[in-house]
């Protein structure tokens, strides 16, 4: 089992872009897909990006593409979101989560465990 911890949040201008961490603990952290996810006040945990377990396959929500990249460094147990462009509608709370990655599919891959840390605020101003 993998246990993680976000980090990075913060205020960021319009435009602006913020780098978010995501410390996991746990030596099956190289097994694991990883993704982020994001709760909005009042509306309901979204998917944000995802990347498999060597890094090599990413997916995206169709809001965050071209603007969000997620990476990972496997040697250090970490995983980053670079978020640039920043909106106001990104003001969320960020939380990362290891799960299972489906090759076969033609829909969303990442599948998340039930396991969520306690999250980073992101409030982006306008």
């Amino acid at each position: 089992q993998v246990q993680v911890a976000e980090s990075g949040g913060g205020l960021a201008q319009a435009g602006g872009s913020l780098r978010l961490s995501c410390a996991a603990s746990g030596r099956a952290f190289t097994t694991y897909a990883m993704g982020w996810f994001r709760q909005a006040p009042g509306k309901e945990r979204e998917f944000v990006a995802a990347i498999n377990w060597s890094g090599d396959r990413v997916h995206y929500s169709d809001s965050v593409k071209g603007r969000f990249a997620i990476s990972r460094v496997n040697g250090e147990n970490i995983v980053k979101l670079q978020m640039s462009n920043l909106k106001p509608e990104d003001t969320a709370v960020y939380y990362c989560n290891y799960g299972t990655w489906d090759y076969d599919t033609s829909g969303p891959p990442f599948a998340p465990s039930n396991a969520w840390g306690q999250g980073t605020q992101v409030t982006v101003s306008s």
